[in-house]
């Protein structure tokens, strides 16, 4: 892994902007040159929001994101939006249990993954996006389960480390799948 262009995108609400920050502390943990960008729409929850996040051995330029090469949606209109700016070659995961169409590019590996349900079904809608972060993990290698696991610990609040082993079930579930 040289470098790593990734935007995230759904609603706000979704956990979007947390995923973002969680994977860009995986790879300062792991000493890697690392850059994440938030926008998000007036609204805030329910709006719509997405992350570019880059992590790179060599140093990065700038946080915007032209070209990605993954995407993670859990909307429609994120795919919709976001689904050109992929490099051929790239990777999309779209939460099946949200977005309803399947990419139309066949120049990129494309994953669905029932995210939403799946999280659901685990006790917590939050751990979808941690379920679209191990597939992305498993797929790119982009940073390790171990620094993954150690960033969760250090971005999420101490109120909510009780989370955490489940947190790590999500991303193994995304991981596997």
């Amino acid at each position: 892994m040289k470098h790593q262009d990734v935007i995230i995108a759904g609603f706000g609400g979704q956990g979007i902007l947390s995923a973002g920050r969680i994977l860009a502390q995986a790879g300062m943990l792991e000493n890697k040159n690392v850059s994440w960008f938030p926008s998000y729409g007036p609204e805030m929850r329910g709006g719509t929001a997405s992350c570019n996040v880059i992590i790179s051995e060599e140093a990065v330029g700038s946080p915007i994101i032209n070209v990605a090469t993954s995407l993670i949606v859990m909307n429609g209109p994120s795919l919709d939006k976001f689904e050109k700016m992929v490099a051929s070659g790239g990777i999309i995961i779209a939460d099946s249990s949200l977005v309803e169409r399947a990419p139309e590019r066949d120049d990129v590996s494309v994953y669905r993954i029932p995210a939403t349900k799946t999280a659901l079904d685990m006790g917590s809608g939050t751990f979808a996006t941690i379920i679209l972060l191990g597939k992305l993990i498993a797929a790119t290698n982009i940073v390790s389960k171990e620094s993954f696991i150690e960033a969760l610990k250090k971005t999420l609040p101490e109120k909510k480390h009780y989370m955490i082993p489940d947190e790590i079930k999500a991303l193994e579930y995304g991981m596997e799948f």
